[in-house]
């Protein structure tokens, strides 16, 4: 069984540095002095506080591998949002901001822990918390055999696409396969179209056996990933769920 650390009260982060990912996502490195470790697949609540004392929260999957000292969140520019048009375009490294976490216990999985195979399936920024589990992967030298399908709008929309290629190139036990569902335009390797039945036994069949499912994006997309996992023969028990939103990738 996989032991969760609690999360702990408010507390101040510094912001290290701030790096774009794509036109509307940027990733935020902060430095917290009394974090106490997390797990692949965790959150954290990050809140603002105006010069009028007007408070705003949001949850982000945290990116950044436990392995790691300093924390990062990769967030999406939403432009009737109250904290992510804060932090992709007006936070600046030397600010602080206020984090609370980690938090969450289902949606975890650990190198240490967890031996049987590993599929990823992401729709757009549900690609964070898995990014978090492939880097924890990697540093800690794990065997387990791995597979991702990532779906994204169009290929400016791929978070993460040179490190997970990168990765992937590395690692023969991780097989990647990224789709898009706006981009027709040359040049591109992937497949093209929202995830289908094909695209998921591909994903399952160098693994066989039986595999541990982590689904990530938007509402619709989860549900449709979950119901094609379940149809290629996957236990229900053995699919975890995060959802965020009402529209589709």
């Amino acid at each position: 069984m996989i032991k969760v650390a609690n999360p702990t009260g408010w507390q101040s982060a510094n912001v290290v540095a701030i790096r774009e990912e794509t036109p509307r996502v940027k990733t935020v490195r902060l430095m917290v002095s009394t974090w106490p470790g997390h797990l692949p697949g965790q959150h954290a609540d990050v809140r603002l506080t105006a010069e009028d004392g007007y408070r705003a929260e949001r949850s982000y999957s945290i990116a950044s591998p436990p392995e790691v000292s300093e924390l990062e969140f990769t967030v999406e520019r939403l432009d009737d949002g109250e904290v992510s048009p804060f932090l992709t375009t007006q936070l600046r490294p030397g600010d602080t901001i206020e984090l609370r976490g980690p938090i969450g216990g289902h949606f975890v999985w650990s190198a240490l822990h967890d031996q049987n195979p590993l599929v990823m399936v992401a729709g757009g920024t549900g690609i964070v918390p898995l990014m978090c589990m492939l880097r924890h992967r990697r540093l800690r030298g794990s065997a387990v055999p791995a597979a991702l399908l990532y779906s994204s709008r169009t290929r400016e929309d791929v978070i993460y696409h040179r490190e997970i290629r990168d990765i992937a190139r590395s690692d023969p036990r991780l097989t990647l396969r990224l789709t898009l569902t706006r981009d027709l335009g040359p040049g591109w390797s992937g497949a093209v179209g929202r995830i289908d039945a094909s695209m998921v036994h591909a994903l399952l069949e160098p693994l066989g056996g039986a595999a541990d499912a982590f689904v990530c994006g938007p509402t619709g997309f989860v549900e449709a990933a979950s119901a094609l996992l379940l149809q290629a023969g996957q236990r229900a028990e053995a699919i975890r769920t995060e959802r965020f939103g009402p529209t589709g990738s």
